[in-house]
């Protein structure tokens, strides 16, 4: 359930992460309690799930894609594109067949037939369950260069889950990007990994254009109604306050500076393509984030996190709202060795991010810290824990020609722990780079904590 990105952002502009809970295979993040961010619904370099199966199909001669989320159990998807007499627009239905539930129904029901059915129509009496299977109807269109739409259904065989509608409209203005979404019911994912549906949502998103270093900004509006409920087979938990209905919107400005360390000066090996153009060049860099974000809140999303939070940031509650505004900073290091090149071992990759996606909270943790240190008294570990950053890490390693891997884990200190540290949610993956391509790959990653796994294709990846 992973970005699996090299997310040189930081984790505020949080993008969809990938999931095989549903057909389309994403889910929204849910901001951590206490906190203003991730902003809304920014979108990363992200193909929608029926185009990678179609581009599996099509060049990867694969007739099913696999996938496995402890909720649904193994699966297999297959697309079939269904042709319109129209050259800008490409639709799609794209069907999953649940593994787990048919060899549930086989020992269940067993082979109980009379005694002239074959073994092959049992088999097919199992088959013909309509709970074991599940579809997506998706038509993406492209109404001009600057505008397109993604008009989405999904229906599962068991009727006692709701059809999941979607529509997206994308704008691109000359420096900035528009979104709007409405879905019913939308998924969502905590901190803690658990899902949610939301009844219905709205949200509008507009973003200015990314670029490695300068001014960026964004503004999102949030409207969501009805009552959240928590996916089955999992732990319950209080609703999420940001889940709740009411409307929401977060302006943040922000501005970021990229800065190289060391770049190779060695040639390249003349005549041989690099296996991904973006992962073939050897460098230490560092970037850093320093940025600002408004936050207004109206009905019952009146984030109480924030509201009952002890920093000192600002906040503003009436009666049924909030308006709270805070900073935010991230600092990077990335390097990389080889050029992506040879055959074997030619490239290494590592990524750490440090992220204080609350300075006001910092401020105040550092404040008590001093406090305690000035009066000769040791300061309590809440206080300890709010000064440090979170951080993010990821290392790569090429194995043998296009194939290489990956993992990507969140790192936080816990004084509760007996070893101080909290290893967050690690992704494991193995990356297959479609060198023909200039930076294409497909990734099969799983995670132990979700106890899910996916292959997915990605582009332009940095």
């Amino acid at each position: 359930m992973k970005k699996l990105r090299w997310a040189m952002d930081g984790g505020f502009w949080e993008v969809d992460l990938s999931t095989p809970v549903t057909v389309d295979g994403v889910a929204r993040p849910i901001p951590v309690p206490g906190e203003p961010l991730p902003l809304g619904l920014t979108r990363g370099l992200h193909l929608s799930r029926p185009k990678q199966i179609d581009f599996f199909q099509r060049f990867m001669a694969v007739p099913v894609v696999p996938s496995f989320s402890d909720a649904n159990g193994l699966s297999f998807q297959r697309l079939l594109s269904l042709p319109l007499p129209f050259d800008n627009s490409f639709t799609t239905l794209l069907g999953e067949f649940n593994v787990r539930k048919f060899a549930s129904s086989i020992r269940r029901n067993g082979f109980k037939q009379d005694s002239e059915s074959s073994f092959w129509q049992n088999i097919w009496r199992h088959l013909s369950n309509p709970k074991l299977y599940a579809l997506n109807f998706c038509s993406e269109w492209l109404l001009t260069p600057e505008d397109s739409a993604l008009l989405s259904l999904e229906a599962q065989g068991d009727d006692e889950i709701p059809l999941k509608k979607k529509a997206v409209l994308h704008h691109k203005f000359p420096n900035h990007n528009l979104t709007l979404e409405a879905s019913s019911p939308s998924l969502f994912v905590d901190h803690l990994g658990n899902y949610w549906d939301v009844p219905f949502t709205l949200d509008i998103d507009v973003a200015s254009v990314s670029s490695d270093s300068g001014t960026s900004c964004r503004f999102c509006i949030n409207r969501s109604t009805g009552s959240p409920k928590q996916c089955e087979g999992q732990l319950t938990t209080p609703v999420p306050p940001s889940l709740l209905p009411g409307l929401c919107a977060k302006c943040a400005i922000s501005v970021k500076k990229n800065f190289y360390l060391w770049r190779s000066e060695a040639p390249k090996t003349r005549m041989v393509q690099p296996y991904d153009m973006l992962h073939s060049n050897p460098h230490i860099s560092a970037s850093a984030i320093l940025g600002s974000v408004i936050t207004a809140s109206l009905g019952d999303k009146t984030v109480r996190g924030i509201a009952e939070d002890d920093s000192f940031g600002l906040h503003a509650k009436g009666t049924n709202s909030i308006i709270s505004a805070d900073l935010f900073t991230s600092a990077s290091l990335s390097a990389q060795h080889g050029n992506f090149q040879k055959r074997f071992l030619d490239l290494t990759r590592f990524y750490a991010r440090l992220d204080i996606p609350s300075v006001s909270k910092f401020l105040n943790g550092a404040s008590r810290v001093a406090f305690a240190f000035y009066n000769s008294q040791e300061p309590s570990m809440e206080a300890v824990q709010t000064i440090t950053p979170s951080a993010s890490l990821s290392f790569q390693q090429q194995i043998a020609g296009p194939f290489s891997f990956r993992i990507d884990a969140g790192l936080r200190l816990d004084l509760k722990k007996e070893w101080y540290l909290d290893l967050n949610d690690p992704v494991f993956a193995v990356e297959y780079a479609l060198h023909v391509l200039g930076s294409a790959k497909a990734v099969a990653w799983y995670s132990p904590k979700q106890r899910e796994f996916m292959i997915e294709l990605r582009f332009f990846e940095t």
